[in-house]
């Protein structure tokens, strides 16, 4: 056969410049729209939020890997939902930031406010500064680390993932937690009810080395965290344990 007969399909053209949404003069709808009419996240890669000054819901329901640079804060319920995006906020979030995501990436450069990655499945949320109460509530397989400190209530009733805190933890740190691994290098003001100090073992220093890893953290050693769990007494009612509940 003589290939040079053999009909080929052009080349697809793939721009790989971002595509810049300014919310100053666009409305955030807009924006959330076409991230989500999406139909192949090779024909747009990069996407771009300018003046986003606290917009809430900011590339909430992502459901492509497509990345999203945010250039500014935002409000609540940011990233939220998010199923295999990577979302960089070049500022602070408000409350609710990766809740209930599913899988992907959401980089946080400044602070985070309440209940950051509740009720989180999967994927990765990195707040490089610090996060407020509640930080991985009802956590269900989401990775959460967090290079500065967290507030009260941190992992209560998490289920499932891991929290790795590169500072202090405040009062009743993995309140009612399940099966969640809580790791923290810093002090941590009080443990919740049945939340217990554990032993470090090497499969342990393994899983937090890879978190911190994907990450994209050097600078500290799995060695430095001590390891947070469930004492597993409030599984099942007793009623010795009644003032606990």
């Amino acid at each position: 056969m003589n290939v040079s007969n053999v009909a080929t399909a052009p080349a697809r053209a793939v721009n790989y410049a971002p595509r810049v949404f300014d919310l100053a003069a666009t409305p955030l709808r807009e924006l959330n729209l076409a991230l989500h009419q999406i139909a192949d996240a090779a024909d747009e890669p990069a996407w771009e939020v300018v003046n986003p000054k606290g917009s809430h819901a900011v590339a909430a329901g992502v459901d492509k890997p497509v990345a999203v640079e945010v250039r500014g804060s935002v409000g609540y319920y940011c990233g939220g939902m998010n199923d295999g995006g990577e979302i960089t906020v070049h500022g602070s979030a408000g409350p609710g930031v990766g809740e209930n995501m599913m899988s992907g990436k959401i980089v946080v450069k400044g602070d985070a406010s309440q209940y950051a990655g509740a009720t989180g499945r999967g994927g990765l949320l990195v707040i490089e500064g610090n996060a407020s109460s509640r930080c991985g509530i009802s956590m269900k397989g989401i990775d959460i680390v967090v290079r500065g400190n967290v507030g009260h209530m941190s992992a209560f009733m998490a289920q499932s993932g891991n929290l790795v805190v590169l500072g202090d933890a405040g009062d009743a740190l993995g309140d009612s937690i399940y099966e969640a691994k809580l790791f923290v290098r810093g002090s941590v003001k009080s443990l919740g009810a049945d939340c217990i100090k554990k032993k470090m073992h090497p499969k342990h220093l393994a899983r937090l080395q890879a978190i911190l890893d994907r990450a994209g953290i050097t600078d500290v050693k799995p060695e430095e965290f001590t390891r947070y769990g469930s004492a597993r007494t409030l599984y099942n009612f007793n009623i010795d344990n009644a003032d606990a509940y």
